[in-house]
């Protein structure tokens, strides 16, 4: 898989079906690719969720009609999937800064958003902190909760923040947190994110379960910094500049391995780890 190519038929799929219903899953589909990678990788390089950019490609397709078209505003609301011109105009405000009505009487639409134009961010590039592994299978133990593929970056801190504070008074919780893992199960909207520890055996807290992760490649990447940022900012590197520039691997398995090291998740020197399982490039 050339990563930026994938990504670019994906922008062009996107392109040809901005007036029908689409979904992220659907573009990711278009591509053979992962949604749950699709997702990071699309983020990463533009900035946008992928949903965020249907929405804001078909608010920008719908002002050009208004703009060279008579067409009634509650037409141009229907034809780029919005049911009421109220709701219409809610989102065109918030992206334009002008009601529909304004930016036809001046015929001028602020903030054009074009289409993606996707290259490679060579900053970072290959000098990454990252190590190439082979790891046997394991399990690890700990609770789990579902979350979109468009939001779990902002979704999942806020999750963290909860089992924190409940780990103050619940010793189960407390040992939780030395591992986490991202598992896509069959290309869905939405993946499992799992909060646990290593689990060599032995009876289980209750609402517990395990997770075996089966034998992989792994490519290991160090982050430094306090979290959640430091994790975010390293995966953004990986999609918008590792996949692309690396020439040697490419994504295997929709899974992500989250492992943090003993310390304190604060400091600005603290260690963490993102494992993806990678495969040689074909």
């Amino acid at each position: 898989m050339d990563w930026l190519e994938t990504v670019r038929q994906a922008v062009a799929f996107i392109e040809a079906h901005l007036t029908q219903d689409i979904t992220p899953a659907d573009a990711a589909r278009a591509v053979y690719l992962s949604p749950f990678y699709f997702s990071r990788g699309f983020a990463a390089l533009s900035g946008y969720t992928v949903g965020e950019y249907i929405r804001r490609r078909r608010l920008y397709l719908a002002a050009m009609e208004l703009v060279r078209t008579n067409a009634r505003v509650l037409d141009v609301a229907l034809a780029f999937g919005y049911d009421s011109p109220e709701s219409f105009t809610k989102a065109f405000r918030r992206q334009f800064g002008a009601t529909p009505a304004q930016v036809r009487r001046t015929g001028r639409i602020p903030h054009p958003f074009l289409p993606l134009t996707v290259t490679t961010h060579v900053q970072g590039g290959t000098d990454m902190n990252v190590k190439i592994e082979h790891k046997d299978s394991f399990r690890v133990a700990g609770i789990s909760r579902r979350f979109q593929n468009e939001t779990g970056y902002r979704d999942i801190p806020a999750w963290w923040d909860e089992l924190n504070e409940k780990a103050r008074t619940d010793p189960d919780i407390r040992a939780l947190g030395q591992i986490a893992v991202c598992v896509d199960e069959g290309g869905r909207e939405d993946f499992a994110y799992w909060v646990a520890r290593p689990y060599t055996g032995g009876e289980l807290p209750p609402g517990q379960a395990v997770l075996e992760i089966g034998p992989h490649t792994w490519a290991v990447f160090t982050c430094t910094g306090p979290l959640p940022g430091a994790m975010q900012t390293v995966n953004t590197q990986i999609f918008a500049s590792w996949l692309p520039t690396n020439g040697q691997w490419e994504l295997d398995e929709s899974l992500t391995v989250e492992n943090y090291l003993p310390g304190d998740m604060s400091a600005p020197d603290y260690k963490s780890e993102i494992w993806l399982p990678v495969k040689p490039r074909a």
